[in-house]
């Protein structure tokens, strides 16, 4: 069967790697973006996670490069988070294998000296997060006057982690005359603004409505009273569906931390179940991750940090242990499953404070999401006081968002409805009677 990736003119080196990798038919962001880079174009692209969008740059831009040459590189690709500044350059050592061309990924998290050392033997390609490169930059690590490509990768994800002062001190050192190309899985306004000052006369490629879910992912919510319940509800889904490898978002550290001590010692053995967070050392997780990805672990319990640049194909579920309150970071997680056509499955677990934010998710990829009960052998537990009263403050800070002469529900909870709050009598009066 021929290989429809010959269309593109790539060179020999570059099919036969994208052969072995097992690629046969470009996904229809590849079909669009690599003829535009080819050709020149500065290029936006928006595209979902999962798309192989990765490879979409990639290919032109190996290709555009073709071999090692001098020492300063020649392209820079940047990345929000170190977990993809890391896949990228995985995926250029895997489609650039058979091409003598040079890469690094620079990333903080560790010591900057073996990237260092890497950066003064010469490089084609540096992978880098904003931070670390300007670092480097600073010390007069990098030398920046032959970059001729400039890639922003997740630049939805770069606005939402405030990197744009970052990105604006790197335009202002990268040469003007070079080739840009912008990715994201959404076009909100400054991500738009963002393109406006980076791209000059861009080709727009739109492979999917904006900030649609894959279709190979089918999808489920809970409505769940409290916290207990939901660590309940998730038990019970562990115990009694097919789990195969699942990753477990979390809005904070404290929750993650509290999930893997749970899963650990109640539900699965110590050697299933990992945690990430940015507390975490860098090798802790790029070792988690690796043994998620080889099937050594089941369960990978993560903050937002590792919703975007994870590449594993055969994650089976996403549960979103809370409903993410960046709405965007709702479609990156789910993106984690239903990769390369696998099918997957995203149930996402919902308090009363956290209807509001489903509601504007379910707004943003324009579809409901199925509700179902909870199971009848899962305990539903009676909602603490305190727990309750937080939900109510949560409850009244998004009606005031969205009506600023809303008094507040939670003020109006103490007394009870049509009696009068008691008056302090003071002491003379007291006296009196």
């Amino acid at each position: 069967m021929e290989n429809k990736f010959s269309v593109f003119d790539l060179n020999k080196q570059l099919l036969t790697a994208v052969e072995e990798l097992g690629y046969t038919e470009p996904t229809p962001i590849q079909e669009k973006a690599i003829p535009l880079i080819m050709q020149g174009h500065d290029v936006l692209g928006i595209a979902q996670t999962g798309t192989g969008k990765t490879a979409a740059y990639l290919l032109p831009l190996l290709m555009k490069i073709k071999y090692a040459q001098g020492n300063d590189p020649r392209c820079l690709i940047l990345a929000p988070t170190r977990e993809l500044a890391m896949q990228i350059d995985a995926a250029i050592s895997d489609l650039g294998k058979y091409t003598d061309i040079r890469h690094v990924a620079i990333y903080g998290g560790l010591g900057p000296k073996t990237q260092i050392e890497i950066l003064q033997k010469g490089v084609d390609i540096i992978v880098a997060t904003p931070g670390r490169f300007m670092d480097l930059y600073l010390k007069s690590e990098i030398i920046t006057k032959q970059l001729q490509y400039m890639v922003l990768d997740e630049a939805d994800k770069m606005m939402d982690m405030g990197f744009m002062p970052q990105i604006r001190r790197i335009l202002e050192i990268i040469p003007r005359k070079r080739k840009n190309l912008l990715f994201s899985a959404t076009f909100q306004p400054r991500v738009e603004k963002l393109s406006e000052e980076f791209l000059e006369a861009p080709l727009r490629i739109e492979i999917t409505p904006q900030a649609t879910t894959a279709t190979t992912v089918s999808q489920r919510l809970f409505k769940v009273p409290n916290f207990r319940t939901k660590i309940n509800l998730l038990e019970h889904l562990i115990d009694n569906e097919y789990i195969p490898r699942a990753i477990i978002f979390c809005r904070t550290k404290a929750v993650a931390d509290n999930i893997h001590k749970f899963l650990e010692r109640k539900v699965l053995s110590q050697d299933q179940v990992r945690v990430i967070h940015a507390n975490k050392g860098q090798n802790t997780r790029i070792n988690a991750i690796d043994d998620f990805r080889e099937g050594k672990i089941k369960i990978l319990v993560s903050t937002d940090v590792a919703s975007r640049g994870i590449d594993i194909n055969e994650v089976s579920h996403v549960i979103n242990f809370d409903v993410p309150v960046i709405y965007e970071d709702y479609v990156h997680r789910v993106g984690r499953t239903g990769r390369a056509n696998h099918e997957g499955e995203a149930i996402t677990f919902m308090t009363p404070a956290e209807e509001y934010h489903l509601a504007k998710i379910e707004k943003i990829i324009r579809t409901t999401i199925p509700l179902e009960e909870i199971p009848g052998l899962v305990e539903v537990v009676e909602t603490p006081v305190e727990e309750k009263q937080m939900m109510l403050r949560e409850i009244d800070a998004q009606r005031k968002k969205d009506d600023p002469d809303f008094r507040g529900a939670f003020h109006e909870k103490k007394y009870k409805i049509g009696a009068k709050p008691k008056q302090k009598t003071s002491k003379s009066h007291r006296k009196r009677k």
